[in-house]
């Protein structure tokens, strides 16, 4: 995905070839900024890389957390109609006291 926008890799830069001419640039000067360059491109891609797989992994725990959330807060259809029967039971008994179950 990052790659595509990306057009130079290290092996690119280090192994461009530049024609010479009379009143050229100094080719010392030229190979060691390419080579400062390369040194950047290795570290970027490094940390690309690293970053892709830091995202890949966060993506995963979230969509494990986001399943388990799910779960947790769909209750049960009959758990809920238990506990609401239970519930109604108790309140009933509070307010009519025992007559209505004798």
């Amino acid at each position: 995905m990052a790659n595509q926008m990306i057009r130079l890799t290290a092996k690119d830069i280090l192994e461009k070839e530049f024609k010479t001419s009379i009143k050229g640039y100094n080719q010392d000067d030229v190979d060691k900024f390419l080579d400062a360059i390369i040194q950047d491109y290795e570290q970027f891609q490094s940390k690309v890389e690293t970053l892709e797989k830091e995202n890949q992994q966060l993506r995963r725990e979230m969509k494990k957390l986001s399943e388990t959330s799910t779960r947790q807060t769909t209750p049960a259809v009959g758990s809920t109609n238990y506990d609401i029967l239970q519930r109604l039971s108790n309140l009933e008994k509070k307010v009519f006291g025992s007559k209505l179950f004798d």
